[in-house]
């Protein structure tokens, strides 16, 4: 014990223990510090910036300010990018991650790799806090989503944080054929979760175009005229329609305007990514929403399908359902028009299936077209009305003109005159029929129908006295002398 004592320069007096003793020992930093030397030691964890002292082959040597230089070798030297290594120049300030104070060789054991890596991981940390978008690159994909790299991390954007606008370009693509196909494009991301200790870094491609294009809305908004046309990519499809991007913003295409055609859903002409031209056609600053139009960029079959039929000329129809207001027939290959229950028989009737049955078929008088609503109105009682002989015989006429002499027709210009006619005589059939048609606003209610004042009676029946029970009549029976 004396041998210890005298050892360690202390001595313990009699009747007193060690611990009362004052302490002696003394650290070399506060020896250094008493002789008036200042030596900073490092701490395992900790980043200083040191100069590159000397470089080798296997080894770089960088001055932190202690005794002596720290060493950057082994696996910590060949962690640096080869590229960025032959870059290195003796004098080049540079950070470094104290992994080990003293090694069993009395050195200090550095990392450049980790340095920096930790100075990244502070920089995700308030991104994560700001909420601010990282530009980067696809550099690598797995079997769950894509690898980003936010300085020298390894980032991971999830399938689901994926933006829509890098769906498959085809149906039958495999997501590792997507992935490989993003590969080296340039990214945006937002850091949506950081964990050091599991080195987890999960970043989100969707929030970072959300931060963005409501950025480029209030621009776009500002911007945008109704009427105007614009080149957009389809972005989702909904069974409501199908969302749209254009110059950076979505807007909605709803399902009645994404075709002429009726379509159950958007899925049938439209596929996730592609490129389409809109027209807009609403725009709300307010709610901040975008009305589009793929349809009305389009020429309506409807018109070309209704281009030879004219208002007054007798077809050919088959009945394919009947309702309470009346009963719709098929005129051609995929046309089809209304017959109003006030149109089906100069009776009074109270439902159509009185007068005709599905699948019939019958010679009808179109009344009405009605381009806007895309609607035909249709006529039963009307096929023989004196009111149309007329038309009905320059019809003929100029069909077998037509047919006989087209090139006498074209030199005379006999044609062009009865065109004229004709239009003039289907205008007083129209204006004749204006109050009958006029029914149609109340079709989709029973009690209307039955409201309705019967039809007038047919002018080639002058002599027929009105029922006492129906002086409503009268009014509808000036109608035709009008007409005539």
């Amino acid at each position: 014990m004396e041998q210890n004592n005298a050892l360690s320069g202390q001595e313990v007096e009699p009747g007193k223990s060690q611990a009362e003793q004052p302490v002696q020992d003394a650290s070399m930093a506060s020896l250094l510090d008493e002789q008036g030397i200042s030596l900073d030691f490092p701490n395992q964890g900790e980043i200083r910036q040191g100069i590159i002292a000397t470089i080798r082959e296997n080894e770089i040597l960088v001055s932190i300010g202690t005794k002596s230089e720290g060493v950057v070798s082994g696996r910590e030297f060949e962690a640096i990018p080869a590229e960025e290594r032959a870059a290195f120049h003796v004098g080049q300030e540079v950070p470094v991650y104290v992994v080990s104070p003293e090694d069993s060789n009395g050195n200090v054991v550095l990392s450049y790799v980790r340095a920096r890596e930790e100075k990244d991981w502070e920089e995700v940390e308030e991104l994560l806090s700001s909420g601010q978008a990282y530009p980067s690159k696809v550099i690598g994909y797995n079997k769950g989503g894509l690898i980003v790299p936010v300085g020298r991390l390894r980032g991971f954007v999830p399938a689901s944080q994926i933006s829509l606008l890098r769906r498959p370009s085809q149906a039958s693509e495999t997501p590792e054929q997507r992935y490989t196909r993003m590969v080296g494009e340039p990214m945006k991301v937002r850091v949506i979760e950081v964990d050091r200790a599991r080195r987890r870094l999960i970043l989100s491609e969707r929030l970072a175009l959300q931060e963005t294009r409501e950025t480029l809305k209030d621009r776009l908004l500002e911007e945008l005229t109704e009427g105007s046309e614009r080149t957009g990519r389809v972005t989702s499809l909904a069974d409501f329609g199908a969302f749209v991007n254009i110059d950076g913003a979505d807007g909605l295409v709803h399902l009645s305007e994404i075709s002429w055609e009726r379509i159950q859903h958007p899925n049938e002409v439209l596929k996730v990514g592609q490129e389409v031209q809109v027209k807009v056609i609403s725009v709300d600053r307010e709610r901040k929403r975008i009305g589009l139009s793929i349809r009305q960029l389009q020429p309506d079959p409807w018109l070309q399908k209704v281009g030879n039929l004219k208002e007054g000329m007798l077809v050919e129809g088959s009945i394919t359902h009947l309702t309470k207001f009346g009963a719709f027939a098929k005129i051609g290959e995929d046309l089809e028009g209304l017959i109003h229950v006030s149109e089906l028989s100069e009776q009074r009737i109270q439902h159509p299936k009185e007068v005709v049955h599905e699948g019939a078929t019958l010679t009808l008088r179109i009344i009405k077209i009605d381009p806007e609503r895309r609607r035909i109105g249709l006529s039963l009682r009307k096929v023989d009305s004196p009111a149309y002989a007329d038309l009905d015989w320059k019809m003929a006429l100029a069909e077998e003109v037509g047919k006989a002499r087209p090139e006498d027709v074209a030199e005379t210009g006999e044609a062009p005159a009865a065109e004229t006619a004709e239009a003039a005589e289907a205008a007083e059939v129209a204006e004749a029929v204006e109050e009958t048609e006029a029914t149609e606003a109340t079709e989709e209610t029973e009690a209307a129908v039955e409201e309705e004042a019967p039809p007038a009676e047919a002018p080639d029946q002058p002599e027929e006295t009105e029922a006492p029970d129906q002086p409503e009549e009268t009014a509808g029976g000036d109608e035709v002398p009008a007409a005539e």
